[in-house]
């Protein structure tokens, strides 16, 4: 069992609750599992940067933030929540008659995330940031592995996501600055004539590259799945 699976284990009765509780099992969404999930989306973000920083020192910013996107991913997080058990534990905290519900949620990448930044905010919660970014950062080690072996082209990933709705990107670049040793490029990425991302690099592709993973985060801010 990972360390992360083990505060699990030993979350207070209420927390664990609310942490597998979806917002179609309560009256009130604010006690199901979104509150803690929003806390969880930041703590996890912290403790695998305050991993990352120190150890690739010769990365910089935007290259820093690639990796910690992708090994934070929806995918990332989902593959994690199995491990977990999160399915199985999903499962069982459904109430009487939601089965279907259940399973529905069960395989929804983008729930199984989000059950697991709850855990991990609920784990926060009864602990401190301390104890839990270890356990975050040896449970999420195979995700930041494969980030470092197989980066991801954003901009493959946005068109890809894009087409399904028979939609384009064009990127354009904003502005240059500085002296031609060291440049400095804005690129934005338009879909239907509206801004969706943007983004700084050294170079054109990386600035590019930088708007094209804002915009897959806010199309995955702004997508609505199982709710």
């Amino acid at each position: 069992m990972t360390a992360l699976g083990a505060l699990l284990e030993e979350l207070p009765d209420d927390l664990a609750r609310q942490a597998f509780t979806h917002s179609s099992w309560v009256e009130r969404r604010a006690d199901s599992y979104e509150r803690l999930a929003f806390l969880g989306d930041v703590v996890l973000s912290l403790a695998i940067s305050t991993h990352l920083y120190p150890r690739f020192e010769d990365f910089g910013a935007g290259r820093l933030t690639k990796l910690r996107a992708q090994a934070v991913s929806r995918q990332a997080c989902a593959e994690v929540a199995r491990e977990l058990g999160v399915p199985e534990r999903l499962r069982a905290a459904a109430p009487e008659g939601q089965g279907r519900s259940a399973e529905a949620l069960i395989a929804s990448d983008r729930v199984l995330a989000s059950v697991c930044e709850s855990v991990i905010g609920a784990a926060y919660l009864a602990w401190d940031f301390e104890r839990v970014a270890p356990a975050v950062v040896e449970a999420f080690a195979d995700q930041i592995a494969e980030a470092l072996e197989h980066p991801v082209d954003f901009k493959s990933v946005l068109q890809e996501r894009l087409a399904r709705r028979a939609e384009v990107v064009i990127y354009g670049i904003e502005s240059e600055d500085g002296p031609p040793h060291d440049r400095s490029f804005v690129a934005v990425a338009t879909v239907g004539g509206q801004e969706l991302g943007r983004g700084e690099g050294k170079t054109k592709k990386s600035a590019e590259q930088e708007a094209a993973l804002q915009a897959l985060e806010r199309l995955d801010g702004d997508s609505e799945d199982i709710r």
